[in-house]
């Protein structure tokens, strides 16, 4: 503590594309407005803004677009007790230190005011509420389309996370119509849920934070694999002292990456599991009477039954069951059979100038994490940077 072509219905089962998926467009007609840019950043929360530090630095003439009507939203709209899975010295972006005592966890507010601050005090072009509907090439140019607006671009990043849209199993239509199904990125607090208790499936950071929120109110279930989990607590003198800095800064950001054996390995895995629990650990659950139960495997009855074959009698299902990036606005061939974007950290395989920014794992564990992606993002902008027509470069602003 980051949305192929169409993505086939094969690809999708057995999980529902859920939340706003951004709309896409067929057609070229006349937009109302075009606008042409050097670099156009898609994002802007944490990755884009830190593309966008890097390319004002280099004087180059960007647009960063933003679907939220104001910046920072994509945190403050989170679940209310959220706070930052990473202390405040680890959480500021390259340029401004996060006005916070540094072992100190962020709320999610805060985490939004920042970003906010951030894009003023280094007055970033960001434009808010433009959800881009589709992305492609037009004559050897990138169009951005959000709209009716047409947007060109030499070179494009896109500047988001994997976190956004919910997968949930397509089994979840068959739970009965009185049981409160949530996902997890709109979960708030405990006013949301009915009487009865609450079947958490998915077993990472946000399953055990949502279900250390509801202790007390409700019977809990928190059903899925171990994830593992960061051996040390943040609180202690050896966590606040040494081990964190050990973690985020060495671990995180320098042994696991695409350029080491153990980095590659585990990228593997990271890629299609939740990450270890960081604060939130599971004798703590345990302690507090959350039960931890096997995967949820389809429904009987309306009620959901576990991988032994229990059926759980409950009142609410959150799903935390974890996210795909939802890039079905991008028509552009960078994506494999599965619908994978294919990059070489972040450099798109199949047109060229176009980059990625912000992906869990792009070149290292750390990568859509707020200390590390400022690291990609000055990589990704000296690499387009390298690119961009001689004629492209400004004086250097700021």
């Amino acid at each position: 503590m980051t949305r192929p072509a169409e993505t086939s219905a094969a690809h999708v089962e057995p999980f529902i594309e859920s939340g706003e998926a951004f709309r896409r467009l067929g057609g070229l007609e006349s937009p109302a407005v075009r606008e042409r840019f050097d670099v156009v950043v898609i994002g802007g929360g944490q990755a884009g803004l830190s593309v966008g530090y890097h390319l004002r630095k280099r004087g180059l003439h960007f647009l960063i677009l933003d679907g939220s009507e104001r910046i920072g939203d994509t945190w403050r709209k989170r679940w209310d007790s959220l706070r930052l899975f990473t202390p405040a010295k680890f959480d500021g972006l390259v340029g401004m230190k996060f006005p916070a005592p540094p072992n100190s966890f962020p709320t999610k507010d805060e985490m939004g005011d920042y970003l906010e601050a951030y894009a003023a005090k280094f007055e970033l072009p960001v434009r808010s509420g433009m959800r881009v509907d589709k992305l492609f090439q037009r004559d050897g140019v990138f169009v951005v389309k959000a709209g009716d607006v047409e947007i060109e671009a030499n070179q494009v990043v896109v500047a988001m996370g994997n976190y956004q849209n919910n997968r949930v199993p397509a089994f979840a239509r068959e739970l009965r119509p009185d049981i409160v199904q949530l996902l997890s990125c709109d979960y708030r607090n405990p006013a949301q849920l009915r009487e009865g208790g609450v079947l958490i499936v998915g077993a990472g950071n946000s399953g055990a934070e949502i279900a250390k929120d509801l202790v007390g109110r409700h019977e809990i279930w928190m059903a899925g694999p171990k994830t593992g989990e960061v051996p040390f607590k943040f609180n202690s003198l050896a966590g606040r002292e040494i081990l964190t800095h050990l973690l985020f800064r060495v671990v995180f950001h320098r042994v696991l990456t695409v350029k080491t054996p153990m980095g590659r390995k585990v990228r593997t895995k990271l890629l299609n599991h939740a990450t270890p629990l960081i604060r939130v650990k599971a004798k703590e659950l345990a302690a507090l009477g959350v039960r931890r139960v096997g995967r949820v495997t389809g429904v009987r009855d309306g009620l959901p039954v576990l991988e032994d074959g229990q059926v759980v009698d409950v009142g609410n299902v959150v799903w935390s069951t974890g996210f795909h990036p939802g890039f079905s606005w991008i028509d552009l061939p960078v994506f494999n059979e599965r619908r994978e974007v294919i990059h070489d950290a972040g450099v798109a395989g199949g047109a060229p100038g176009l980059f990625f920014v912000g992906l869990h794992f792009l070149s290292a564990m750390s990568s859509a994490m707020i200390h590390g992606v400022g690291r990609d993002a000055k990589r990704i902008v000296d690499t387009l940077a390298a690119r961009a027509p001689a004629n492209a470069l400004r004086a250097v602003v700021g």
